[in-house]
């Protein structure tokens, strides 16, 4: 991609050692939809996961772990309050955390929510297009969960976001780009099966969060989790015979690559 940088293979092997070797303890709080895939995704790569979602356990597990993910898929007022607390006891212990706006710029109390969270600077934000612009104020909104803007489109809106509030963006799509508003990664790569399966984008913040962990440039990690998950998904579509078969199939391949 000419302007932009990019992420290699060597890279990739160097950041899947680190999460095998380091074996981040990450606090997911994500939606109840993709639970179990997102666990399994971070075991495969080496990492230990958590759903600790009562607010009391969530302010406590937050500062003992390595990395939060807030995911707001599933957003109830119950879940906000144990959101806040979490991120509040997250910053106080300088642990890193994740913030993946789920149908933000789409639904008001989702979107009302995300804005106040960005208050508590996040680490990295990671989204679609239409969530990215969402958080921006420009743009449509999303179908859902699904984008209605291709991630070039989300590019300017992520750089000013990244500015804005100081951390890192990743727009997920047929091209990832991940920026801190001065230095731009495009990630290419992948397969459109990816977003047939529910899960994989939510599952990639998770895995963000656990690059956010790491020793080492935050924005290189994070560009090479991105690059990991697309080289996992194409391995995944050579091999499987459809979106049945594609789960199992995708977890295997993450599981391997560090071979």
């Amino acid at each position: 991609m000419s302007g932009f940088e990019t992420i290699n293979a060597i890279i990739n092997t160097k950041t899947i050692q680190q999460l095998h070797a380091k074996s981040p303890l990450i606090h997911c709080m994500t939606n109840d939809v993709v639970q179990t895939f997102t666990a399994n995704v971070l075991l495969a790569l080496g990492c230990s996961p958590a759903m600790v979602i009562e607010p009391e356990e969530a302010e406590q597990f937050a500062a003992m772990a390595s990395g939060l993910l807030i995911n707001v898929g599933t957003l109830t007022t119950d879940r906000q309050h144990a959101m806040r607390l979490a991120v509040n006891s997250a910053n106080k212990a300088g642990k890193p955390w994740v913030l993946d706006p789920v149908a933000a710029g789409a639904l008001t109390f989702r979107t009302r929510f995300c804005h106040e969270l960005l208050m508590l600077k996040p680490t990295a934000i990671r989204g679609n297009a239409s969530e990215i612009m969402g958080l921006v104020g420009v743009g449509r909104g999303g179908k859902g969960v699904d984008s209605l803007n291709t991630t070039h489109d989300a590019l300017p809106a992520a750089q000013h976001l990244a500015k804005a509030t100081n951390t890192i963006v990743a727009i997920s799509g047929e091209i990832d780009y991940v920026t801190d508003g001065e230095r731009t990664f495009a990630v290419t790569g992948g397969d459109p099966l990816m977003t047939r399966v529910v899960g994989t984008g939510c599952a990639l913040s998770a895995v963000v969060t656990a690059s956010c962990a790491l020793s080492g440039d935050k924005l290189i990690n994070i560009a090479s989790v991105c690059a990991i998950m697309k080289q996992a998904g194409e391995i995944a579509t050579q091999r499987c015979r459809g979106t049945g078969s594609f789960t199992p199939e995708f977890l295997d391949a993450l599981c391997q690559l560090k071979q």
